[in-house]
């Protein structure tokens, strides 16, 4: 599948001395695992090269894999590549030098609602941007190398965006990516301790959703995270996004929100589904992402029950015309 455009992303990269590689702001372990994975390879099959990880941000969460290379000079991206992976709009790359490159490569597993890049590799069915890079190695056995260090980043990634596989975009071609990560020796007890361990003010937080937890009539869940209760549970942004994955398991509850109050008033939301597209809801109030998993932003708690009555006149809609939910 595009095997030209995968080869024409190859020979690019071979065609420049220095390439950089960034992701998306306020990334996951998607954006961090796809990247760090990426380079990984890339060093490891072309070590002439200077081949930089540099973005403007980082996620604590995923800190156990190793940090990324300070940011270089203007000058060092004028005759540079930059790739970026997972990453749906040049809004949200998380390189101030974007626009200074000598050429820009998108790879990426979202809707591609913005296009960017010289080169655009967009497969929207995929599990992860982790599972798009693998299928790049797998595609160039004789060109390109990965090792264990490499294919640990990669797993990491493709575990926590597809819901450890539990996901509807989970497919056999996933778990076939996954496989080859797997003979490269990754070690699962490690990785999972460090993805789902959690601290004991983690623990009470979530029980805290679970009091403080909402439904509408035709069963929304959702949550208001406000900065109040970021302080008193010392959260960081990517805990309190996290808020949305304890409202995921509710029977009759095919669609749950977290809204997370940021210092300047407006609030962030993390829309995720069961069997409903949800990413419309987000466009419409300035986001988008996959069917099941978006994110959007409002700017008042006016917009805000917007949204929330229209995620619940969407659900209701649903329900009376589709059979075999739960």
């Amino acid at each position: 599948m595009n095997e030209q455009l995968k080869r024409d992303i190859l020979e690019k990269i071979k065609s420049y001395q220095r390439i950089v590689v960034s992701r998306h702001q306020r990334p996951d372990g998607d954006a961090v695992g796809s990247t760090k994975g990426f380079v990984e390879m890339l060093r490891l099959s072309f070590p002439e090269k200077e081949i930089l990880l540099i973005n403007d941000d980082y996620c604590d969460y995923m800190q156990f894999l190793g940090g990324e290379d300070e940011q270089t000079s203007e000058e060092f991206y004028r005759d540079a590549l930059l790739i970026v992976l997972d990453t749906g709009n040049k809004e949200r790359v998380s390189n101030k030098h974007l626009e200074h490159a000598k050429e820009i490569i998108k790879i990426d597993h979202h809707i591609d609602t913005r296009p960017y890049g010289d080169i655009s590799w967009v497969e929207d069915f995929r599990s992860s941007a982790c599972e798009m890079v693998v299928d790049f190695f797998l595609s160039f056995p004789e060109e390109l190398k990965m090792n264990k260090q490499g294919a640990t980043y990669l797993y990491a990634g493709m575990v926590t965006d597809s819901g450890r596989f539990k996901f509807s975009s989970t497919s056999g071609e996933t778990m076939r990516c996954a496989a080859a990560l797997l003979d490269f020796g990754v070690d699962t007890d490690v990785l999972f301790a460090h993805l789902y361990l959690k601290d004991f003010v983690d623990l009470k937080f979530q029980s805290h959703v679970f009091s403080k937890m909402k439904i509408t009539e035709n069963g929304v869940a959702y949550i208001f995270v406000s900065r109040a209760m970021q302080k008193k549970f010392s959260l960081t942004s990517e805990q309190a996004s996290a808020s949305v994955s304890h409202l995921d398991s509710i029977k009759g509850s095919l669609i749950w929100l977290a809204f997370i109050e940021n210092d300047d008033g407006s609030i962030r939301v993390r829309l995720r589904s069961r069997f409903v597209t949800i990413n419309t809801i987000a466009e419409k109030y300035h986001g988008g992402g996959h069917a099941c998993a978006s994110g959007a932003t409002v700017y008042s708690k006016k917009e805000m029950k917007a949204l929330l009555s229209d995620a619940d006149a969407h659900l209701k809609d649903y329900k009376a015309n589709q059979e075999g939910w739960l």
